[in-house]
């Protein structure tokens, strides 16, 4: 950055190449060298989505999520998208985190979250059962719990769906699904597809997609931000940087099970200049 102009390749090579850990220590490193903050330096420089990415790249994981909670909710209206591929797909400890640093950076908490996902919120963060005890009995009881509240009924009762699909482990849920199976003759995405409407709906199918595949629910997210004209930018950049080092290889492997083609195929098609160009490096190759 020194001079004139910005070496926008030699941001990405040290960036993109870098873990979450090391990125900090650089950060540091620069502030101890030349006394200004890394972040505040970039963000006059660089500019758009290059710089979205540069920025989300350089912050802790629970930070960033946080930062995507924030702009989630910032401005009129609320990206219900943002919310839900958070909240859904994170552990009990990791809300936690998120919640702490949530809070340093809003003393007044928002008002403007939809009825819908803060009553699912407000059952999230009863914390979810991490253990891998699967109650047969109650999985079964629960698919009939689950059964009765909406396809059984005139209506759907919103609750019996919260307290099942927020609460219960992964492993119990997967017999919950199976014994819906039976007890519905439907696969319980359909059911929720069929039973609900908008953000509600979205995030109890991300749920129940988490809890069968995390790497699957995020190659879907990726695609469907690519996918037809236009891309969702700040859906591909999310994922991009906050699944990085955490699932990258699973998502790319499940993406190019479910579509028949690379995600760094895709990445190179609907992105450009050092926007593409750091997307790919974070991708890893085809």
């Amino acid at each position: 950055m020194k001079g004139v102009g910005t070496d926008e390749a030699a941001v990405i090579e040290v960036l993109a190449h870098r873990t979450i850990a090391q990125r900090q220590r650089i950060k540091e490193a620069y502030k101890q060298a030349v006394g200004k903050d890394l972040a505040d330096e970039l963000s006059t420089e660089l500019s758009g989505n290059f710089c979205s990415v540069v920025l989300g790249l350089l912050m802790l994981a629970p930070v960033y999520d946080a930062y995507e909670l924030r702009n989630a909710m910032k401005g009129a209206g609320t990206e219900e998208a943002g919310l839900i591929d958070i909240l859904a797909s994170r552990t009990n400890a990791e809300i936690k985190t998120i919640n702490a640093f949530y809070k340093k950076g809003n003393r007044v908490a928002s008002a403007k979250r939809n009825s819908d996902i803060r009553s699912w919120r407000m059952s999230e963060s009863a914390g979810r059962d991490e253990s891998n005890k699967v109650d047969e009995a109650q999985a079964v009881q629960d698919a009939k719990d689950i059964y009765e509240a909406g396809e059984a009924r005139w209506g759907t009762d919103e609750v019996k769906f919260l307290t099942v699909l927020c609460v219960r482990n992964q492993n119990h849920l997967m017999r919950v699904f199976e014994e819906y199976q039976k007890v519905s003759g439907r696969d319980i995405e359909d059911s929720i597809k069929r039973e609900m409407s908008g953000c509600l709906e979205e995030a109890f199918l991300a749920i129940v997609k988490c809890m069968k595949s995390k790497p699957a629910f995020f190659a879907e997210r990726l695609y469907k931000s690519m996918k037809g004209l236009g891309t969702t930018d700040s859906v591909l950049i999310r994922i991009m940087v906050a699944r990085a080092e955490i699932d990258m290889l699973d998502i790319k492997a499940q993406f190019l099970k479910m579509y028949g083609k690379t995600l760094y195929s895709f990445i190179k098609g609907d992105t450009s200049g050092d926007y593409r160009k750091i997307l790919l490096e974070l991708c890893g190759g085809e």
